[in-house]
C-alpha cells in the first residue's frame, strides 16, 4: 500500500510538472493549460482552425453574442452589428499575453472604427476576483479601453465559440460570418489584412 502511494504522488508530481512547463511553454500558464483542458472536453470543435482564411462560402455563421453585463457601450448583437466587420477577442484582464496584443487591438479600433469595424471584447474570466464586475471595470478603464466589452462569467460566449485559450481573436466579416480565427499573440500583421480586406468587401 504504502509503495502504490508513493508511485501515485510520483505520478502526480509528473503531472503537475508537465502542466507548468506546458503553461509556460505555450503562454498561456499553469491555469491556462488546464482550463483549456476543460473547455476541450466540455465545447464543441472550433469554428475554424486558427490562422486560416476561409472564403464567404466556407464560413460558417459566427454564435450571437449571449447576455452580460456590457461596458463602455449598450448591449450589442451581431445582427444589429450587419454591415460591419466585427472583431471578437477573448481575453481576461490578469492575462500578461492578453495585455500584450491589448496596443494592436486599441491601435485597429482607432484606426477602424470610422471605416465599419465593431470591436468586442468577451472577458471571459480565469480566475475569481476577474470575475467580477467591477475589478473588470475599474481595469477596462485603467488599460484605456474605449470598445465595447462584455462579460462571459458562465463561459457560454466561450464555449459557442469553441475557443480554448486567452487570447483569442475572431474577425467576423459583414454578414457575421467567421473569416478568420487566431489563438495567441502575434500575426498581427496577418489580422489587420484580413481587417482591410473585410472592410471593402460588400455586406
Amino acid at each position: 500500500m504504502h509503495r502504490q502511494t508513493i508511485v501515485f504522488g510520483s505520478l502526480l508530481v509528473i503531472v503537475a510538472i508537465a502542466i507548468v512547463a506546458a503553461g509556460y511553454t505555450t503562454g498561456r500558464g499553469p491555469l491556462g493549460v488546464i482550463s483549456a483542458g476543460i473547455s476541450r472536453l466540455t465545447s464543441g470543435p472550433q469554428m475554424i482552425s486558427s490562422g486560416s482564411v476561409r472564403t464567404e462560402n466556407e464560413a460558417p455563421a459566427a454564435p450571437e453574442i449571449s447576455s452580460g453585463s456590457w461596458i463602455n457601450s449598450e448591449p450589442l448583437t451581431l445582427k444589429s452589428l450587419h454591415g460591419r466587420v466585427v472583431l471578437i477577442e477573448f481575453w481576461t484582464f490578469a492575462c500578461y499575453n492578453c495585455r500584450n496584443t491589448l496596443p494592436a487591438i486599441k491601435k485597429w479600433d482607432a484606426r477602424y472604427r470610422d471605416q465599419g469595424l465593431t470591436i468586442i471584447g468577451v472577458h471571459t474570466p480565469e480566475l475569481d476576483y476577474e470575475s467580477n464586475v467591477d475589478n473588470l471595470r475599474r481595469e477596462v478603464a485603467g488599460l484605456g479601453i474605449k470598445y465595447p466589452v462584455v462579460t462571459d462569467n458562465d463561459y457560454s460566449i466561450w464555449k459557442a465559440y469553441g475557443v480554448e485559450a486567452w487570447p483569442t481573436l475572431f474577425v467576423l466579416d459583414k454578414r457575421g460570418r467567421v473569416r478568420w480565427m487566431h489563438v495567441g499573440e502575434g500575426a498581427y500583421d496577418e489580422t489587420e489584412q484580413v481587417i482591410k480586406k473585410l472592410l471593402v468587401e460588400a455586406a
